[in-house]
């Protein structure tokens, strides 16, 4: 009794300094991070900020939806010397704006769903063999394991600049991007999920001379399963959110739209695309958080 309170009250201390020196550390590399940015001079605010923030939040504060109900229904556009340039109905505007944002958003929805999908299917065979517990052979399991880093370090946004110049414009090189990114996360997921497997079932499994198929499907994949279907739920919810800025380099859906308004300074129609993808992360979410509970 006496051995265990002092071995514990001897490696508290070593672990409290140790936490201690890590903070340490991270202190300094913050002061570094910054005292190199400020000896740079790359630390500015631009000119006249707090104006343009309040002109920014201003427009902001008015999303362009409103305009359906309460846009002028014509709005006059003259030149400098008072010649009328054209008339618009804003209401008529907005509501083929908002038809193109449904669309927008289903295509987004679409591109996260599919590469999701994709991408664990992809990543399932790796993180089984990188799952230290499963002892796979040291050479497929140090492959795979480099894969799911390599693939999980290069950002969406990357993959879809390098796949657009492959496969062309459109959703496929979206889908794809969000597959190849994920599958990284995907298969880092899925390995510690296997190796909090509480491994006595699984050793007594593969005792009766059960393959290694039997034994992963008897197992393994009825005590992971659960753990897997709340990862990819995670993945995906975080994928549509990812999956908005690929319309940027033209892998289709709201990016074009994101895109299109911060070019022409349009904050309100801005404000609007945001909402929808506020709303969308949100109702996944919920709707995840119900089928995860109903897993437990």
């Amino acid at each position: 009794m006496q051995l265990e309170e002092l071995t514990g009250s001897s490696t508290w201390p070593r672990g409290r300094l140790a936490f201690a020196g890590l903070i340490l550390l991270y202190a300094a590399l913050v002061v570094v991070c910054l005292g190199a940015f400020v000896m740079a001079g790359d630390l500015s605010l631009g000119r006249n900020p707090w104006s343009n923030l309040v002109k920014s939040l201003g427009d902001f504060a008015r999303p362009s939806f409103v305009d359906l109900w309460f846009g002028p229904e014509r709005l006059e556009y003259r030149s400098d010397d008072g010649t009328l340039l054209r008339v618009e109905n804003r209401r008529l505007v907005e509501a083929d704006f908002l038809a193109a944002l449904a669309r927008a958003s289903w295509v987004t929805f679409q591109i996260a769903t599919l590469g999701s999908l994709l991408a664990a299917v992809m990543a399932l065979p790796l993180g089984i063999l990188t799952a230290r517990n499963l002892h796979a052979p040291r050479p497929l399991a140090y492959a795979a394991k480099a894969v799911l880093d390599a693939t999980r370090a290069i950002h969406t946004l990357v993959f879809g600049l390098v796949l657009v110049g492959i496969v062309g414009l459109g959703p496929t090189a979206g889908i794809l991007a969000i597959a190849l990114h994920s599958m990284g996360t995907y298969g880092k997921l899925f390995a510690e999920s296997i190796e909090t497997l509480d491994m006595g079932s699984v050793d007594a499994v593969r005792a009766t001379g059960a393959s290694s198929t039997q034994v992963f499907f008897s197992a393994v994949w009825p005590s992971v399963l659960p753990q897997f279907i709340s990862s990819h739920l995670y993945v995906w919810e975080f994928n549509i959110r990812d999956s908005t800025i690929l319309g940027l380099i033209g892998a289709g859906g709201l990016g074009l739209l994101i895109s299109e308004a911060v070019s022409l300074f349009q904050w309100g129609r801005l404000a609007t695309v945001l909402l929808v993808v506020v709303a969308m992360v949100t109702a996944f979410d919920a709707l995840s958080r119900r089928i995860r509970k109903a897993l437990l």
